[in-house]
């Protein structure tokens, strides 16, 4: 019986050295090791041994078991180590190889210079008051003493929705808002998209963008919105530029003036972009007419205040020497990309 035992060692131990999957050496131990086994067999056999052989046998039976266990779970630990490196190998990162670039967004040059727009006046105090693109006749013209039978609404001839509707030709619709809800002191600046019946071209577009301050107060004067433009300017375009206003007319301000700055292009020497002047128009202002005041409940013998408007197109083509506005809308990833 001894023989035998030997025999089935050996037979298990060249069954396993063979095995090539954990699957093989399951089948290895049940054949050996099983519950029908063929060393669970020889053990059922103790019984005819006589007393003195089975002690021996049995001392012998347990080692071959511990020995056939012991060769199963190296022959499994060296699968599962094989599998692993397979694995790894299969699934080898070449970290010498150039990885995938992944692109990164980044804001419209418009969204840029509003964003910086929007910083320099939140630090000066200002709100950011909002309005509808789609505005009635009243908000746009009428509360802001443009008439029916206005010239000033020649120059801003637009796209009318019926009789009363229209899309806004100007962000100054919200400031009206703002006045009739609100009581003083008011500091706002209301960015947004306007709308104008101007042919494309170098420098026009019939959809724009806009953005408008107000400030009404007591005591607010002439002197005030100087210092605030002057202020805005310098931290646009640095502060070696220079600011000159001019006299001007707009129905809702009075007086008015148009803000210059001396041209990024030049310096203020003249050149092509400021028609060899050295200056750029970049905005129009003014002290709120009284009439304006009164419309929206507010009393100019108690308050005044000062209004602008300046073109974030403009702003953002002199601030880039954009040589042409339509680049702005195009979408072409070779100009938005510098930015």
């Amino acid at each position: 019986m001894q023989d035998l035992i030997m025999q089935i060692f050996n037979d298990a131990t060249a069954a396993i050295s063979t095995a090539q999957t954990e699957q093989d050496i399951e089948a290895v131990r049940i054949k050996y090791l099983g519950k029908n086994g063929e060393l669970t067999k020889i053990l059922k056999q103790m019984g005819t041994l006589s007393p003195e052989e089975r002690p021996v046998v049995g001392q012998l039976a347990n080692k071959v078991r511990q020995d056939i266990e012991k060769a199963i779970a190296d022959a499994k630990g060296a699968i599962k180590e094989k599998a692993l490196q397979l694995q790894l190998e299969a699934e080898r990162v070449d970290i010498t190889m150039p990885g995938i670039k992944h692109k990164i967004g980044g804001l419209h040059p418009l969204n840029i210079v509003l964003n910086d727009l929007i910083d320099i006046f939140v630090s000066m105090g200002f709100d950011v008051g909002d309005g509808p693109e789609v505005e009635t006749d009243y908000y746009n013209f009428e509360a802001l003493n443009v008439p029916a039978d206005h010239p000033a609404r020649d120059m801003q001839d637009t796209f009318y929705i019926g009789n009363n509707l229209l899309l806004r030709t100007q962000t100054s619709a919200a400031q009206i808002r703002t006045m009739e809800n609100h009581k003083p002191p008011i500091r706002i600046i209301c960015p947004g998209r306007v709308f104008r019946s101007d042919e494309v071209d170098a420098t026009h577009s019939p959809v724009f963008h806009q953005v408008e301050g107000l400030v009404v107060d007591k005591g607010i004067t002439m002197c005030d919105l100087k210092g605030t433009l002057e202020q805005f300017v310098h931290e646009i375009y640095g502060s070696e530029t220079k600011v000159q206003f001019r006299p001007s007319f707009f129905p809702f301000t009075e007086p008015s003036v148009e803000v210059d700055v001396s041209c990024p292009e030049c310096g203020g020497k003249g050149c092509h972009i400021c028609k060899d002047t050295g200056w750029i128009e970049i905005l129009g202002a003014g002290m709120v007419h009284p009439k304006v005041l009164s419309i929206c409940g507010i009393d100019p013998e108690v308050y005044s205040g000062f209004a602008f408007g300046v073109g974030l197109d403009r702003l953002t083509t002199t601030r880039y020497k954009i040589s042409d506005i339509r680049l702005l809308f195009e979408n072409d990833l070779r100009f938005l990309e510098q930015f």
